[in-house]
């Protein structure tokens, strides 16, 4: 049950401020006039991009949550979330919050209400309406102490307004699992997954028994100097990078331009972090980019049938004038890697396509031609952990 919050509705509601301590996963907070905005980005990069999408992007809190301890039974969680509507697509659903005791999913709520933001496809205008905060509500929660995290929508900018339990909470202890920090574009920023627990990389955290930091920024996987530099500078114990459907679809660079960026990036990240297992990890199977570049695009055709599918829009003749696709990046960037470990034996390449490769398009395609559904994740995320976090992956537990 969700509604709007109504600070009458019961006397014996213990009001907790929400603070940093309660909260992983996040860069920073930022105080508004509602409450706190989680970012994961530090306000100095963010300071040095006037990209609108990335600001979106960042503010969207995936892999951010609330982790407390405590004997309640009941919890409110007042939120003013920014919901994103496509002008002629369908109706996105509410962002999940997702409620996990003792790390185990069980409960899901979602909040009503809120700001939204109106996209039109077809010309990019944007529209704005203020909306007021709503209510994530759980009741029947097991008696006595227990760990309890509350994930944060991945696909919805979320301010934390007010925390109500009926029995006290406090920041959960550490647990001293290992930090990974994650980097990669919508796939990692968890489109088209159902709830933010079940994003392939929070599937791959938990069975990796690790904290994550998910990094993954929707559509500004652009090998970014400023994201290198908040990388460089965040505490982690295990780093991956997963790099090249943002550099296709987006058109940005060409391979002259590509290789060095690529280098750039994990020196950067090598300068704040000298030995730390790095893993470079190239893009999972997309048709239509493996040979064709982009830009990529909307398909028009499908929005007019009410539906949303992506396509792309250059040339594969274009490639012999260093025009990127998934299949140049992906030999470019196993070669950068190979080169590298002579002098960085802590670096490491995975292939995407071990992570969903074109048998996997054939059993489990991609609904909108570019992002894996629910199913999907799940299946990236289990084969992550098998390939990284076993014993003989580069985040395997005796390295």
């Amino acid at each position: 049950m969700n509604d709007h919050p109504d600070p009458t509705r019961r006397a014996d509601w213990i009001n907790t401020p929400v603070t940093a301590e309660l909260l992983r996963g996040a860069f920073e907070l930022e105080r508004t006039e509602h409450g706190l905005l989680p970012h994961r980005l530090p306000a100095r990069a963010r300071a040095q991009s006037a990209d609108e999408r990335l600001a979106m992007m960042e503010s969207q809190p995936a892999g951010v949550r609330l982790v407390l301890r405590t004997s309640a039974t009941a919890l409110e969680l007042d939120t003013l979330p920014t919901k994103l509507v496509y002008a002629g697509a369908p109706p996105r659903p509410d962002g999940v919050y997702d409620l996990l005791v003792d790390g185990r999913l069980t409960g899901q709520a979602t909040v009503t209400g809120g700001n939204t933001r109106s996209i039109d496809m077809r010309t990019g205008a944007a529209e704005y309406r203020p909306g007021p905060p709503g209510t994530a509500r759980f009741t029947g929660l097991a008696e006595g102490r227990k760990d309890v995290e509350i994930w944060l929508p991945h696909n919805e900018i979320t301010e934390l307004v007010a925390l109500r339990t009926d029995a006290p909470v406090e920041p959960a202890p550490d647990r001293g699992r290992r930090v990974w920090l994650h980097h990669g574009s919508s796939i990692s920023h968890g489109s088209n997954a159902a709830s933010p627990s079940t994003t392939w990389p929070a599937t791959a955290a938990v069975r990796g028994d690790v904290e994550l930091i998910n990094l993954g920024l929707g559509g500004n996987a652009l090998l970014d100097p400023f994201t290198a530099r908040a990388m460089r500078d965040t505490p982690a114990d295990l780093i991956s990078a997963k790099i090249g459907i943002n550099l296709v679809n987006s058109d940005l660079m060409r391979l002259r331009g590509f290789t060095p960026a690529v280098h750039g990036f994990l020196d950067t990240i090598r300068d704040g972090h000298p030995t730390t297992p790095l893993l470079v990890i190239s893009p999972i199977h997309c048709p239509i980019h493996e040979d064709t570049p982009g830009p990529g695009a909307f398909d028009l055709s499908a929005l007019s049938a009410g539906q949303v599918r992506f396509r792309a829009t250059g040339d594969p003749a274009e490639r012999a004038a260093g025009k990127l696709t998934l299949g140049v990046i992906r030999d470019e960037l196993a070669r950068i890697v190979r080169e590298r470990t002579a002098e960085d034996p802590n670096l490491h390449h995975l292939d995407g396509r071990e992570l969903y490769g074109e048998a996997d398009f054939a059993e489990l395609p991609l609904p909108d031609e570019l992002h894996p559904d629910t199913a999907a994740h799940r299946r990236i995320g289990e084969r992550f952990t098998g390939l990284a976090f076993d014993s003989g992956g580069p985040f395997g537990i005796q390295r």
